[in-house]
């Protein structure tokens, strides 16, 4: 036999011989922990209803929500974040709906944190996008131009009124420029020092978002390449960490995950806070819709994209599959 390099002395598949021994040398684990499941809760409905592009995930009523937190506590979830889907009704071009302390939002808090307490980790999705008739994620000046300093006014106000409703973290998801400091002197403002904020440091303005659309009954029109990244972009995404940094951000996230594992790798080496990353709703639709099919084994898929995720460095991910992954995961 020809010998090259090292071989035959040094053979690898040694440690892969059976899956004691794999799980024993693994480099990346999963643990439920590490997970947070996002959740929408729809306005005057008494049941669930399906979102038809994201097989499984509905927009709740709350007396679901609360099912469906307790049952993410159950499997060891840490986290729920809350998505509102108001009446269209109420949709407006201030997003008022976001900030009225009897808001469907701020309903959903005070459910949820009524049902599971301190035990499961409450966070609210902080964006004007689900309120306005526009669908955008702040208010438009006379030009139909995202205002981003009017924007900021009313992103103070729904951080204090989501606060008051008892939320543990405020993930501002808008993408406007100064949006976590002024966040956190609002916060502070009222008292509420405790409350921590989960900047969305970088999110792209990515085609996968399209089931999301649907989840919370989107209104927009036009898209938000204004405040939203450029996908071509990584270290603008640096940038934008510095910043979120220097105004108070106690976490950060990249969103979407999969097609952003380099820009979450390079943020997680970069910082010494807790690193979030979001698997969006496109991500979960392409891996149902080929399970569907039978082009790929489904479960597998899940927990190698999940994998993935915490392998490039994310310390918290935010999953639709996050309960069922949990429960998984405390059988293995």
């Amino acid at each position: 036999m020809t010998v090259y390099g090292s071989f035959p002395g040094s053979r690898p598949r040694r440690l892969r011989t059976t899956p004691a021994m794999r799980r024993m040398v693994a480099e990346t684990r999963l643990n439920p922990a590490d997970l947070i499941l996002p959740a929408f809760v729809r306005e005057g409905v008494s049941e669930p209803v399906p979102i038809a592009a994201m097989p499984g995930v509905v927009q709740h009523s709350l007396d679901t929500l609360r099912k469906a937190a307790v049952e993410a506590r159950e499997a060891g979830v840490s986290g729920i974040m809350l998505f509102g889907v108001p009446e269209d009704a109420k949709k407006d071009a201030a997003g008022t709906a976001g900030t009225d302390p009897g808001g469907i939002l701020q309903v959903a808090v005070r459910a949820v944190k009524e049902e599971v307490g301190d035990e499961l980790v409450v966070m609210s999705d902080l964006c004007l996008d689900e309120y306005t008739d526009h669908g955008h994620c702040g208010v438009l000046d006379a030009d139909g131009r995202v205002d981003n300093d009017a924007t900021l006014e009313r992103y103070a106000e729904m951080a204090q009124v989501q606060a008051d409703a008892g939320v543990h973290v405020v993930g501002p998801s808008g993408m406007m420029d100064g949006q976590v400091g002024v966040i956190r002197d609002a916060l502070d403002t009222i008292g509420r020092e405790d409350v921590s904020i989960l900047a969305y440091t970088a999110k792209y303005s990515s085609a996968f978002y399209g089931p999301f659309r649907e989840a919370v009954a989107s209104s927009l029109t036009g898209d938000r390449k204004t405040y939203q990244q450029d996908p071509a972009n990584l270290r603008e995404s640096l940038r934008e960490l510095a910043l979120d940094l220097e105004e108070g951000a106690d976490m950060v996230m990249v969103k979407p995950a999969g097609p952003y594992l380099d820009v979450l790798a390079k943020v997680a080496e970069s910082v010494d806070v807790p690193v979030a990353a979001y698997q969006i709703s496109g991500e979960y639709a392409m891996v149902e819709a080929a399970a569907e099919k039978g082009w790929i084994e489904r479960d597998k898929a899940i927990l190698e994209t999940l994998t993935g995720i915490r392998r490039a460095g994310a310390r918290m991910i935010l999953t639709y599959w996050a309960t069922e992954a949990a429960q998984k995961l405390g059988r293995a």
